[in-house]
């Protein structure tokens, strides 16, 4: 019998029961977001579709907003790492491609597509789902730096700026304009983003040359 001295989500070592219920949790979550969205997603929902009761999830995760950025930080647990293909503009172009195909099958989109959706409705939502993207973009960053070891960048490139730069066109697309993406606009914005970091354009700016004095 639980008490109410359990411990809050994430706490206790990977495996186990707290894991599994976690796992279901996440799962309820996802699903409701995916057949109904955020504003139709109730606790009740996650109640019946994981097996975990209504008042546990309270007690452990507080609110429906609780349960989704929960959802996001277990996400966020994978092994997942960037491609390493020897070539920036490869490994940018797989990273590209990575996101159009996450994004392009309905079934698979519907939960992300519903997270991001929920962030413009809660802040805490919109928390998590910050704090998902910036520790994905951190693991993205090697791939700049690899470049930077092979000759391919400049020394002092700022690598989050660029592993943004290349899904920015992808989700402006997806989410503000509501165009259709496709591997050519993958591949488009890989090799725009590889040729402006190879001319300095995304140097930090104590990198960049002080401007030259008018007629010097």
């Amino acid at each position: 019998m639980e008490t109410d001295q359990t411990p809050p989500p994430g706490s206790r070592r990977p495996g186990g029961r707290t894991a599994r219920t976690r796992a279901a949790v996440r799962d309820a979550v996802l699903t409701g977001l995916a057949e109904h969205g955020y504003p139709a997603l109730t606790v009740e929902y996650v109640a019946e579709h994981s097996g975990v009761h209504k008042t546990t999830l309270y007690r452990r995760w507080g609110s429906l907003e609780g349960l989704l950025a929960d959802a996001l930080v277990l996400a966020g647990e994978d092994s997942w790492t960037p491609p390493d293909t020897g070539s920036l503009e490869r490994d940018l172009r797989a990273l590209a491609r990575e996101v159009v195909d996450s994004f392009s099958d309905p079934a698979a989109s519907a939960a992300p597509t519903a997270f991001v959706g929920a962030a413009f409705q809660s802040e805490r939502a919109a928390d998590a789902l910050r704090a998902f993207y910036t520790e994905r973009f951190t693991r993205c960053e090697v791939v700049v730096e690899r470049a930077v070891a092979r000759g391919e960048a400049p020394e002092g490139t700022d690598a989050g700026a660029a592993v943004r730069a290349v899904s920015a066109p992808l989700f402006l697309r997806l989410f503000v304009t509501r165009e259709p993406v496709d591997t050519a606009l993958a591949d488009q914005s890989a090799r725009a983003t590889a040729t402006a970091v190879a001319a300095g354009a995304y140097l930090t700016p104590s990198n960049l040359a002080e401007p030259a004095e008018p007629g010097s």
